[in-house]
């Protein structure tokens, strides 16, 4: 499984962004997709999950009622939809895959095997 992120950037506060991740290869074991970030000196931290499924989702916190995941089966990519961002929100993204995994809430990096290169988001 290969996962490719997009979208990242430099937005001010109160900006939007939407990121992208398309995963190929034997994608068909997928079972829950999510979005962590990590900003320099932190620990990496989830931010939002989707069941591939039955699209049950996932948020932090920090992010409900901001941010908005979705999976489109047909192109088989996860998108995120970050509104209303604030500075805290900087970091780099890293699109992630559970692979032949049931996840919980899929907010904990131990609950994925697949991950992309990462996209930086800067909101400034």
């Amino acid at each position: 499984v290969q996962l490719v992120e997009s979208g990242g950037g430099l937005v001010q506060p109160g900006g939007s962004l939407r990121l992208s991740c398309t995963a190929s290869g034997d994608t068909t074991k997928i079972n829950s997709m999510g979005w962590l970030r990590q900003a320099p000196g932190q620990q990496r931290e989830g931010v939002a999950a989707i069941y591939t499924g039955g699209r049950h989702t996932y948020y932090a916190d920090s992010v409900e009622d901001r941010f908005t995941i979705s999976f489109d089966d047909a192109k088989n990519t996860v998108s995120l939809q970050m509104n209303s961002l604030k500075p805290e929100d900087s970091g780099v993204y890293f699109c992630a895959a559970a692979y032949g995994r049931v996840v919980s809430s899929g907010l904990a990096n131990s609950e994925y095997n697949y991950w992309g290169q990462g996209t930086q988001v800067t909101v400034s």
